[in-house]
């Protein structure tokens, strides 16, 4: 418990620090960094053994220092797809660039595009819809739904999920309020509250798939990388499609 407090006191720090200081080169640096812990616990997931991927990708993760982050995502997905068709690779290849690494240029292009209020608003959404949904589930968990949520997450609890959906939609559209109404907020919210849950549940299956109980170990208390950042590798996506597709 210890341990997790002190890690959790830590990844909270970083993100302050990173946060008020504002800086798209620095944000840059650390969502490259956070990309190259994510392939390396996702080439595990997948059961991918090929380095040179792994190694390109990494590569990539810091471009956008220098180009556009959608354009690295894309070029990252047609890249690692191009070189399967020619060398005629394991299609599984492709998963790395999917996931997470085009989820991770997409977050750095909802920050260097709509600016640092969305990936505030986006976490305070999913930091939300988590926690209220493992308390809520905790004290309710299968007290009106006697079937868990999916049998991928067999703890994870309908009462559970709904209490956090919509908590976490609820205060995070109070949150959007600053650049939209009530129910344009409330919208962007859920839905991207209902994604993150879904990011969770993808991260549980390619675990139960791989036979492990944890991502990765480089976070002391919390496992790895990507058990921390699930959620936000669907929500990201969302979030920015939907303010680009309203025009934001």
């Amino acid at each position: 418990m210890r341990e997790r407090l002190i890690t959790s006191i830590a990844i909270v720090f970083v993100l302050v620090v990173v946060g008020v200081i504002n800086n798209f080169y620095l944000t840059s640096l650390l969502v490259g960094i956070i990309s190259v812990a994510g392939l390396y616990e996702a080439k595990k997931l997948f059961g991918i053994e090929n380095e040179r991927i792994f190694y390109a990708l990494s590569l990539f993760s810091f471009l956008p220092l220098v180009i556009d982050p959608l354009v690295v995502g894309v070029l990252g997905v047609i890249g690692v797809s191009g070189y399967v068709a020619y060398f005629q690779r394991k299609i599984n290849l492709i998963s790395l660039a999917l996931y997470p690494f085009l989820p991770l240029m997409l977050l750095l292009e909802l920050y260097y595009r709509f600016g640092l209020f969305f990936v505030i608003w986006l976490i305070v959404i999913i930091a939300l819809t988590d926690s209220f949904a493992y308390l809520i589930g905790k004290s309710f968990g299968k007290t009106f739904f006697k079937e868990g949520f999916s049998p991928t997450s067999p703890n994870k609890s309908w009462e559970g999920v709904i209490g956090g959906v919509m908590v976490g939609s609820i205060i995070g559209a109070f949150v959007g309020l600053r650049e939209f109404n009530f129910l344009e907020a409330f919208f962007i919210a859920i839905l991207v509250s209902i994604v993150s849950v879904f990011g969770d549940l993808f991260e549980s299956y390619l675990k139960r798939k791989a036979g492990v109980k944890d991502s990765g170990s480089i976070l002391p208390g919390h496992g790895g990388i990507l058990d921390r950042i699930d959620g936000y590798l669907f929500g990201a996506p969302l979030m920015w499609a939907i303010l680009y597709a309203m025009g934001h």
